[in-house]
């Protein structure tokens, strides 16, 4: 049965990680902007990526000249097209939002370089990349920015003293011919890069074994080494977890971690997806691991029984109550709900429970390493919106001081309690009324990824499948 991954990021997070280090003292790859002057002066860095997180996930910018960079954007930034905010996944310009729209002449928006971001990019040859913060002229954040979404999440968990770790486990799966070879064939007959059950498996295959090496070196050479690397269980099915750390950090990894699979991918004749549901029975998640820390001290674990503390507990309790009506924050497209099956490791209930792989928050860990899984986003989410919808559903526990459950045991798919919402238009109902969605993220936010799960429902709306075909055609 091809079933979701059934692993943990390594079940306990690392809380430190030893990173090869630079001769400036931070890890390797990452970068100064004097740093950056020293490599262009001696020619090694030619270019760099200005990078801005759209609302599907991915980085959208321009490739500078590097000095031009140093001269002209590291400082004062540069300026992009807000619809770069306001889009579809196709990059249509579309009406209805209220960023960029015709009606605003699909005006430019600033973006200031995060250059605490700065790396090099070992998967693109003479590359530095920085990430973005969308702003107005004015220098004020565009609050419907993922980025801007995120750390506004966690600014309201401050005021509770309270800041957050977080470590990223994503599943994707590699496919054999480059996207374009891939779409020319219609996007049937796709050919995995293993052909059988390689869970845990440690001989893999030479191509296999290629990409995977190839990766590892690439991240470690920006600064972002892995954790692990595991086959899963469908063919082709790949997860790879990264060590626990920052949570802005791991979500800013994250994109780059993406960006260096497609690279790598089609330098190697391989198509990657990171679909919730790429075949019928396959499913891939992007699993969130997650605890809250005060002066350097979790709490999440009960001194002395090492059980659940009352602010885990609240956590816990916020994420099962609120989660159902944040839904388009982590599952964004109709395709993600096909996930959502029973006799999977994706959860259908919202449910919590000790190493339980079926429930929707799985509890893991112990002592200071004691931490929540939350398994309900998939590998098509993005994860800044992923962790901040996370976050909101945590800080809800926390501020309402919500009382927990019991803990599930046995399959969670059979237990009573909220389902996970079921089809996109369903998640999107629960969200545009959720008097918690718009006190957590804003009336703004909460309008502008309404009418982005809106575009997906219209885009599907009429469209006729080849599933559809195959069902009816000779039945009808």
């Amino acid at each position: 049965m091809m079933t979701e991954a059934s692993s943990s990021n390594g079940s306990v997070p690392r809380l430190a990680t030893k990173r090869t280090s630079s001769p400036h003292g931070r890890p390797e790859g990452q970068l100064s902007l004097t740093d950056l002057r020293n490599l262009v002066k001696a020619g090694r860095i030619r270019t760099v990526l200005l990078a801005l997180p759209d609302l599907q996930g991915r980085l959208k910018g321009k490739w500078y000249d590097a000095r031009h960079f140093l001269r002209n954007v590291a400082h004062d930034g540069a300026e992009f097209c807000a619809y770069l905010l306001a889009t579809d996944v196709d990059m249509n310009p579309v009406p209805g939002f209220a960023l960029a729209s015709w009606e605003t002449g699909y005006q430019d928006l600033a973006v200031s370089p995060a250059l605490s971001t700065l790396r090099t990019l070992p998967w693109m040859e003479g590359t530095a990349v920085v990430l973005g913060d969308a702003v107005h002229h004015d220098g004020t954040p565009i609050e419907v920015a993922p980025r801007q979404i995120l750390q506004g999440q966690l600014t309201r968990l401050a005021r509770h003293g309270l800041h957050v770790k977080a470590g990223l486990e994503t599943e994707f799966v590699l496919y054999q011919g480059t996207y374009a070879e891939v779409a020319g064939a219609g996007n049937q007959g796709l050919r995995p890069l293993t052909t059988e059950n390689l869970d845990y498996a440690l001989d893999h295959p030479p191509g296999a074994h290629r990409f995977f090496r190839r990766l590892q070196r690439a991240l470690a050479g920006a600064g972002l080494p892995l954790e692990a690397i595991k086959t899963e269980g469908a063919p082709g099915q790949v997860e790879v977890t990264f060590p626990y750390g920052g949570a802005l950090a791991a979500c800013d990894g994250h994109l780059l971690f993406k960006h260096a699979v497609r690279v790598l991918g089609a330098g190697a004749g391989l198509a990657p997806t990171f679909m919730a549901s790429p075949e019928t029975g396959i499913q891939s998640g992007l699993h969130l691991h997650v605890s809250l820390w005060r002066g350097g001290i979790s709490q999440f674990n009960e001194p002395g029984d090492g059980g659940l503390s009352r602010i885990a507990r609240q956590a816990v309790a916020g994420l099962v109550d609120a989660l159902p009506e944040l839904a388009p924050l982590y599952a964004p497209n109709i395709n993600s709900y096909k996930r959502f099956v029973s006799g999977t490791c994706a959860p259908t209930t919202m449910t919590w429970g000790y190493d339980n792989r079926t429930c929707a928050v799985r509890v893991v860990g112990h002592g200071e390493r004691l931490h929540l899984e939350i398994r309900v986003p998939g590998a098509d989410a993005n994860p800044y919106l992923a962790l901040s919808a996370a976050l909101a559903a945590i800080d809800h526990g926390v501020e309402q001081q919500l009382a927990l459950g019991a803990a599930t045991t046995g399959n969670a798919h059979d237990a009573d309690g909220v389902e996970v919402p079921s089809t996109l238009q369903e998640a999107l109902h629960a969200f545009r009324n959720s008097a918690l969605a718009e006190g957590a993220l804003g009336a703004e936010v909460v309008a502008h990824y309404a009418h982005l799960a809106q575009l997906e429902i219209e885009h599907h709306h009429g469209l006729v499948t080849d599933a559809e075909r195959q069902r009816w055609l000779a039945r009808a």
